[in-house]
């Protein structure tokens, strides 16, 4: 195998290579500072928690969808879904935290088994409901048709991927056919509610960019997309998110198979914006993974950075002061989200 194909193997399966390969990137860019540094600058470090609202948990790597830029490298061949004992832990903690809103990611987390089973209980104790939705899960088997029902019924919060509202760019960062399955999706739910003025069903959708190109303004690309989806399909929705892609996983994988990584990062680094920076989801968000482990936020744990060793490493171990008085461990990868605008879930921080 060769050196290039090495690189992109360890790309997709070491956490540890990721952030190598990134550290050296950012070291070959002549006098650009570590985000540490960045943050020194503008005095930001070490960046504290601002107390903890969202409580963010990836359900499992298991996915119906491959697409080129998950940086969590999730797949119909991952098997890794959280355990009922993990959702029970996370439970537990919900009782005694002051979060107000439950995120739930993946892969795709309607396919873990006892995804509704959690959302009911979350639903029950009176806290705001995200789901994460790549669409296409929607348009699958008829367990999965029937969440749009589901989810009015517990008034979630649906928050899907759409990288454009053309059918080409669509297709070609997530697969043939992703496009046509979306908005089959996005109808069901406008059926039944979300995105409608008369209702207060939200549905967000998330934009990221197609290669390596930052985020244009979030405010005026949401007016293109919604005259673009009520021209072409009559479908209403509440919010556009634009996410910066971070350099980890596939889309780290992608920039080292096109020799852009240098550039890349240069574009980061030079983007940073201390006002995005301020408000950076890790302050008000902690990371629950599958295997119940805690993180500053979802790249984090993607990267296998977990949160500094005197506060708790796993949910079972749930002590919400110690969270708050952490420090929040920053990398590289960080200016992803410093960038410009800033990049959140949800969406510019700026």
């Amino acid at each position: 195998m060769s050196k290039s194909l090495k690189a992109r193997s360890h790309a997709l399966s070491d956490p540890e290579y990721q952030l190598q390969v990134l550290n050296n990137a950012s070291s070959e860019l002549a006098q650009k500072p570590k985000f540490q540094e960045k943050l020194e600058e503008n005095g930001l470090y070490p960046l504290k928690p601002t107390g903890i609202e969202i409580f963010q948990m990836n359900l499992g790597h298991m996915c119906n969808m491959s697409c080129k830029h998950c940086h969590v490298d999730a797949g119909p061949d991952r098997k890794e879904v959280m355990q009922k004992e993990t959702f029970e832990y996370c439970l537990h903690a919900l009782e005694s935290t002051s979060a107000t809103t439950v995120d739930l990611t993946g892969g795709a987390p309607e396919m873990n088994p006892h995804f509704r089973w959690f959302v009911e209980q979350v639903s029950n104790m009176g806290k705001e409901v995200i789901v994460r939705s790549n669409l296409t899960i929607l348009t699958t088997a008829p367990k999965y048709q029937e969440l749009p029902d589901f989810f009015a019924e517990h008034g979630v919060t649906v928050t899907c991927s759409l990288p454009c509202y053309t059918r080409e760019r669509t297709d070609e960062q997530r697969g043939a056919g992703t496009y046509d399955k979306s908005m089959e999706a996005l109808q069901r739910l406008n059926a039944v509610g979300y995105g409608q003025p008369e209702t207060e069903l939200e549905l967000n959708l998330v934009y990221n960019p197609v290669g390596p190109n930052l985020p244009t303004s979030q405010e005026s690309l949401e007016q293109d997309y919604k005259q673009r989806l009520k021209r072409d399909h009559n479908i209403r929705f509440n919010n556009l998110f634009t996410i910066t892609n971070l350099p980890i996983s596939r889309f780290l994988n992608l920039l080292l198979q096109s020799g852009d990584l240098e550039e890349y990062m240069e574009k980061l680094i030079t983007s940073f914006n201390p006002a995005a920076a301020k408000g950076v989801m890790c302050r008000n968000t902690i990371s629950v993974s599958w295997e119940g482990m805690l993180y500053d936020c979802d790249f984090n744990q993607m990267l296998n950075i977990p949160v500094e060793k005197n506060a708790p490493q796993h949910i079972s171990e749930w002590d919400g002061q110690s969270l708050n008085e952490r420090s929040i461990r920053v990398n590289q990868h960080c200016y992803g989200c410093t960038a410009v605008s800033g990049s959140s879930c949800s969406g510019a921080i700026t």
